[in-house]
């Protein structure tokens, strides 16, 4: 199953950061954020766009009411911001470090257009990624349109598990080291926090999964 929360197969980082074109090295830096720091805010000019050199990044937005939605928490070497090569002027969302650690590689957006014109398959990475971005997000709607919400964790759990999992070698249950609190995986599944401590009390219970806060445990199922 392909990535819905995640971009697959990608360490954008490696391919196109500037510190690759020697042209660029020089001039380029580095930006450090520590936890809860913003890198953006909505209304920000949306004049850069950002690879994740290490730690994570939030990207989301508030609702009317106030509330803070979450669209993806992104690792090392995913793109964020990128709307802005596509003639975005303001940001229609806000980024933030969710790690003490977060290295962030600005690259300004003329920059990119320059990078674009000169390499076709630097090129052809970055629409890629925005296509990929694009397809993920409109599976997402259709999910939170059609499934119902027990049915949206369990794929967003598949999910993690391609993600952060691995196979326990004693027991051959699927053991996940995930970044998530359970407000962030309420939001990007669509739901409240109630009804999610509810599913998880429910799955629990039919010994489908065991949840900590750093943890999840999907049990082996017997053939």
């Amino acid at each position: 199953m392909n990535s819905l929360w995640f971009f697959e197969d990608t360490n954008l980082f490696k391919v196109l950061c500037p510190h690759k074109f020697k042209a660029y090295k020089k001039e380029h830096d580095f930006d450090a954020y520590k936890k809860k720091d913003y890198i953006y805010f909505t209304e920000d000019s949306a004049n850069k766009v950002y690879l994740i050199e290490k730690g994570k990044v939030k990207v989301g937005y508030y609702s009317e009411d106030g509330q803070e939605v979450v669209k993806a928490i992104l690792s090392k070497g995913q793109l964020f911001g990128e709307k802005a090569i596509l003639g975005e002027l303001k940001r229609d969302e806000f980024a933030q470090s969710i790690d003490n650690s977060t290295s962030i590689c600005p690259i300004s957006v003329d920059t990119m257009h320059e990078l674009m014109r000169d390499n076709q398959t630097f090129s052809f990475k970055v629409y890629k990624f925005i296509g990929f971005k694009f397809k993920k997000l409109e599976r997402r709607l259709q999910l939170l349109m059609f499934k119902d919400t027990k049915t949206r964790l369990l794929d967003f759990l598949d999910e993690l598990c391609t993600e952060y999992g691995y196979d326990c070698p004693k027991t051959g249950d699927h053991v996940i080291k995930h970044p998530y609190t359970q407000k962030d995986i309420a939001s990007l599944i669509g739901t409240s926090r109630p009804t999610l401590n509810i599913l998880i009390n429910e799955l629990k219970e039919e010994k489908v999964l065991d949840f900590n806060r750093n943890e999840i445990r999907m049990f082996k199922t017997s053939a």
